[in-house]
């Protein structure tokens, strides 16, 4: 079955996500970083880039293979999958001049169908040292905050947006909208999945496993 592929990037709020979106009635699957591209093309109707500890210019930091870009899915990054993105795509992240964490109001700008219907001026929740201070190619500013001033990004034509704020959280108050427009509207996934297909994947995986001991 198609569903949306999340990686994790060791945020505290992966499964927050998967649930957002699971509660939408939409399959979510949590892959760790190393996942090969192979298995997920054409299996996937859109990608999500948690959030993680690290810092994309660390040495040792947490990437994704680029090829994840050419998928031709839409791709949503979240606070450090925000950063990994702008950072693969040949925008620049570095220390931001304030730390933020917390709430802040999240100023909209333009247009864009990530943000459709939600309110401008809503809270957001915001955990981030580092910034993306310039925007890849083709990437527009779609919102800012007091402190962040490339707070979400979006290239609309290629469907990849970028948030640095975490909308899996109840504290970012329309943050269940944000993820619904991009799951329903921006990746067009299908509302086809209920928690006993879980339970049925779950025992189909334990008979494969256990065979017949």
């Amino acid at each position: 079955m198609k569903h949306i592929a999340i990686i994790d990037f060791g945020s505290q709020y992966t499964h927050l996500i998967a649930r957002n979106i699971r509660e939408l009635d939409v399959l979510a699957k949590i892959y760790h970083t190393d996942i090969e591209i192979s298995k997920l093309r054409g299996k996937v109707e859109g990608i999500i880039l948690s959030g993680g500890p690290q810092s994309v210019y660390d040495e040792n930091s947490l990437l994704i293979d680029k090829e994840i870009f050419g998928l031709g899915v839409p791709v949503l990054g979240i606070c450090y999958g925000h950063q990994l993105m702008a950072h693969l795509l040949g925008g620049k992240v570095e220390p931001g001049d304030v730390r933020e964490y917390g709430r802040a109001k999240l100023k909209l700008v333009g247009e864009s169908v990530f943000f459709e219907k939600v309110e401008n001026g809503s809270q957001v929740w915001m955990s981030h040292g580092d910034a993306v201070k310039k925007l890849p190619q083709g990437f527009e500013v779609v919102g800012r905050t007091r402190d962040c001033g490339i707070t979400a990004m979006a290239d609309e034509r290629r469907n990849f947006f970028g948030v640095q704020f975490h909308p899996e959280v109840e504290h970012s108050t329309q943050g269940a909208k944000m993820l619904e427009n991009f799951v329903l509207k921006i990746c067009r996934a299908k509302r086809d999945w209920k928690v006993e297909n879980l339970v049925d994947d779950l025992c189909e995986k334990i008979r494969v496993q256990v065979e017949n001991r």
